[in-house]
């Protein structure tokens, strides 16, 4: 597949994946990616942490995207007291999922405004992604008019149309990662209707298995650690196939190298969507 072709296909990407497979490192590579492909991108960061240089970015907190609505609605001085005095956190304890719908709405407006032909949303981790997800549903069945209604249903319409947000998983070839990927994939496709692109399987051993030499001890340390890295490549390749055999999607295989960095994975995603 052309990888313009791919990043061209919606317009925002939201990455998600269990903790400690790599999801922001994806992200981050993603935006990159496309970036090399010769569009806008945009990485959109929604935990507050520290964004990679090299890569247009912003960060995004429930209450940052408060403070900008009610600032574009001439309410600044009240967004900052809100803000700083902790009402905000009152207000996410008393209506559940307000956090997420305020995220989700600044990401709406980002992509109605064109801010870039592809917007990257590092995303929280699995289960939260489909907490979020689910949100604009749950609002939107519950309150029955006013802005925030609206504000669900507007979110609702970007998340089910693939041309506008597709959602890219993000896992590594262990039984625990990848079960929570197909259970993830099959709630947000079918529960919640969010289109889904190829997975990505990160840090992969693409070696071939080592021979050992009948001579080599089998105590010695380095039949030990030959034996080890077998045993990995063979762990890797069975979940990879239990991946595709209980997730019809395509896989996106990044190596597991020894200095994976944003760069090097961009090259491997690229090399990855060429080969689709």
């Amino acid at each position: 597949m052309d990888p313009n072709q791919f990043f061209t296909a919606s317009r925002v990407f939201i990455v998600a994946g269990k903790g400690g497979v790599g999801k922001s490192t994806v992200a981050a590579a993603l935006a990159l990616a496309a970036h090399r492909c010769g569009l806008t991108s945009l990485l959109v960061e929604t935990d507050g942490k520290p964004v990679p240089s090299g890569v247009s970015s912003l960060s995004l907190t429930p209450a940052a995207a408060l403070r900008e609505y009610l600032d574009t609605k001439g309410l600044g001085r009240i967004s900052r007291l809100m803000v700083t005095s902790g009402v905000l956190d009152v207000v996410s304890s008393a209506a559940p999922g307000i956090d997420d719908l305020l995220v989700l709405g600044k990401v709406k407006h980002l992509e109605q405004s064109a801010a870039a032909d592809v917007i990257v949303v590092d995303g929280p981790a699995a289960g939260h992604a489909i907490t979020m997800l689910r949100t604009p549903q749950a609002i939107s069945d519950s309150v029955k008019s006013g802005a925030v209604r609206l504000q669900a249903d507007e979110i609702l319409e970007m998340l089910r149309d693939g041309s506008r947000c597709q959602v890219v998983l993000v896992t590594i070839p262990e039984p625990t990662p990848v079960q929570e990927c197909i259970e993830t994939a099959y709630a947000i496709e079918e529960e919640i209707g969010v289109k889904l692109t190829p997975v990505v399987v990160n840090q992969v051993d693409t070696s071939a298995p080592l021979h050992l030499a009948p001579s080599l001890p089998q105590n010695s340390a380095l039949a030990q650690a030959g034996e080890f890295r077998n045993a990995q490549i063979l762990r890797h390749r069975t979940n990879i196939a239990k991946l595709t055999e209980q997730l019809p999607l395509a896989h996106l295989v990044v190596s597991d190298l020894a200095s994976c960095t944003i760069e090097n994975v961009a090259d491997q995603l690229l090399a990855a969507i060429e080969a689709l």
